[in-house]
Order: structure tokens, then C-alpha cells, then sequence
């Protein structure tokens, strides 16, 4: 039988621990289990701060980053789900989604052929720019009060990482 060609192999999780230093950002925890690898970071954006992220390593499927977008949801749901659906359609590199324990999340996916440390670099910056330009719409699910905290002078850890990307975010920046 002649031999398939089944494209590039999957990065490997060291490497994509290289390319997490690379892009300076310093996972939490890393856990290997059953052939896939996940690495918890907490990120920032430009106007939220402590953002959960875990990205989820699948060779042979995906690469998935998932944020924790806001705690259970306790609202009318019918109108969080209209929410969620609209920014899904609005947001196409991104979806939202709600997890077994009603919380929202935001994912990317990134296939496995096209992923390398700029393809995780951008997901994870968009994941974040997302998080600031839904942050006053979504403050009733994330902050106690339904405002969106002042800065006070925090400056994003992920500054390095905005500027990188800039170009490809300039549409999400600029809300």
C-alpha cells in the first residue's frame, strides 16, 4: 500500500510550551492526560483583568482556547442565550457557547494544520480583545455591581502581546 500523505505533524506540547514563553505568557498549570495536554493561564486585556484562559492540545485534532467568560449564568436565560447567538454571528473567529454549569465561554479553534505560535498567539489576542469590547455588556454577568471596574492605573500583563498582533486587531482595538 503507497504511504499517505497526512500533512504537517502536530506540534508537539513542548513546543507549544515554546511558543507560550515565546509570546510571554506563563501557564499556571499544565496537565498531559490520555494523549492531550492543557496549560491554565490568567490573562489580561486591555480593560479586564484575570482572565482564565486554558488552551487545550489535541494532536490529532485541534488546538481549542477556552476562556472562562463569566461565572453560572442566573439571568433570564432567553435573553443571555439571544445575546451570546448575536455576538457569535457578530464575532466569527470566535463563539460563544455555555457550559454544563450554565457559565458562558468564549473558544477558538484552531486546526491542527495551520497551528503554530502565531495562530495561537492571535486566537489568544483576539480571545482577549473580545473579553474588552463585550465587557460592558456583559459587566451584569461578571461583576457583582454590573459595572466594569476603573483600571486604576493596572496596565494589561498582556501588552506585549496586543502589540504583536496590532495589525490583524486594529478593527477590535479601535472599539
Amino acid at each position: 500500500m503507497p504511504a499517505t500523505d497526512r500533512g504537517p505533524a502536530a506540534p508537539s506540547p513542548i513546543q507549544v510550551d515554546g511558543w507560550l514563553s515565546e509570546l510571554g505568557l506563563d501557564p499556571i498549570e499544565r496537565i498531559e492526560r490520555e494523549g492531550i495536554t492543557s496549560w491554565d493561564l490568567v490573562l489580561d486585556g486591555r480593560r479586564r483583568f484575570d482572565i482564565r484562559v486554558t488552551v487545550i492540545l489535541h494532536p490529532g485534532l485541534a488546538c481549542i482556547a477556552w476562556v472562562h467568560y463569566a461565572p453560572p449564568l442566573t439571568d433570564g436565560f432567553r435573553r443571555s442565550y439571544r445575546k451570546l447567538l448575536r455576538w457569535n454571528d457578530e464575532y466569527p473567529f470566535a463563539k460563544f457557547a455555555i457550559a454544563t454549569d450554565e457559565r458562558p465561554v468564549l473558544s477558538a479553534e484552531l486546526p491542527i494544520e495551520r497551528l503554530d505560535r502565531d495562530a495561537l498567539g492571535l486566537a489568544l489576542a483576539r480571545l482577549l480583545a473580545l473579553c474588552d469590547v463585550l465587557a460592558e455588556e456583559s459587566a451584569g454577568w461578571i461583576w457583582p455591581d454590573g459595572k466594569v471596574p476603573p483600571a486604576d492605573g493596572r496596565v494589561s500583563r498582556q501588552v506585549g502581546l496586543f502589540a504583536r498582533y496590532a495589525d490583524e486587531l486594529a478593527e477590535l482595538m479601535e472599539s
